[in-house]
């Protein structure tokens, strides 16, 4: 990430969260101490920004400016909020369309799918607050520009957006080859609301989210390579999806 996408100081932190800036995360010096410390500390405890206590050393890569123990990463775009997306896609008479990425880190995966996304017309990509690939100048250029008008939502966690999704009538299906109850992606009907959660490609869906999902959904590998690039499984869903609500004429 370069220098200009990051905040340096405890006093240019702080005012940039006051300030309303969307930020991605924040690094504190793990053993950072002293009363102006302690006020940020509390600033950010106000916040959804998620906050890591790492070494100085960590810090020291980052950038040889004088970080003071903290450094904030800027988002390239204003977050949306998931509970206002989905009511605004019903209201105007829509099914809901949505990609949860969970774990994802790499920069040019996120803005390939991102790309992906906006062309077939997804109405937003769910990213959380942890663990999670930051929204940043490489992104925005991967993603040729989707991500100026793609909704990109961080909620506090993937699980809790499943929940809220379900909870909403939107049928969720994660891509994954663990379980035993997967299915051929092409074998399911997509007309309704409908989301689909993508894992990283080493560690994939969590377990956690597979088993609140309503389906797992494999798509067939006849190679030797083991799985495929999370981009590229990602637009062979979206697709699929894409081409059933053609089919039936719901887009």
């Amino acid at each position: 990430m370069k220098e200009n996408e990051m905040i340096f100081g405890i006093r240019a932190v702080m005012e940039a969260v006051q300030a309303g800036k969307e930020i991605d995360k924040v690094l504190i010096k793990r053993d950072l101490q002293g009363d102006l410390s302690k006020e940020l500390s509390a600033l950010l405890r106000g916040t959804d920004i998620p906050v890591q206590r790492v070494p100085v050393e960590r810090l020291d890569r980052i950038t040889r400016k004088n970080h003071q123990g903290v450094v904030a990463f800027i988002s390239a775009v204003a977050y949306q909020k998931l509970e206002d997306i989905i009511p605004f896609v019903f209201e105007q008479g829509k099914s809901p369309f949505i990609v949860l990425l969970d774990g994802v880190t790499d920069v040019r995966n996120f803005g390939a799918i991102a790309r992906t996304c906006e062309c077939a017309g997804v109405d937003a990509i769910v990213l959380p607050q942890k663990d999670s690939v930051s929204v940043n100048a490489d992104a925005m250029k991967t993603s040729a520009g989707a991500l100026n008008v793609l909704p990109v939502c961080k909620e506090r966690s993937i699980n809790e957006a499943i929940r809220f999704l379900k909870n909403s009538g939107v049928t969720v299906l994660a891509a994954s080859e663990k379980g035993s109850d997967g299915k051929y992606y092409t074998s399911l009907e997509y007309d309704g609301p409908v989301a689909i959660v993508m894992g990283a490609e080493d560690k994939g869906v969590s377990m956690d989210n597979l088993r609140i999902c309503d389906h797992i959904v494999t798509i067939p590998q006849f190679g030797t390579i083991g799985s495929l690039n999370v981009s590229v499984a990602s637009s062979i869903l979206i697709y699929e999806i894409v081409r059933q609500r053609m089919n039936k004429k719901i887009l």
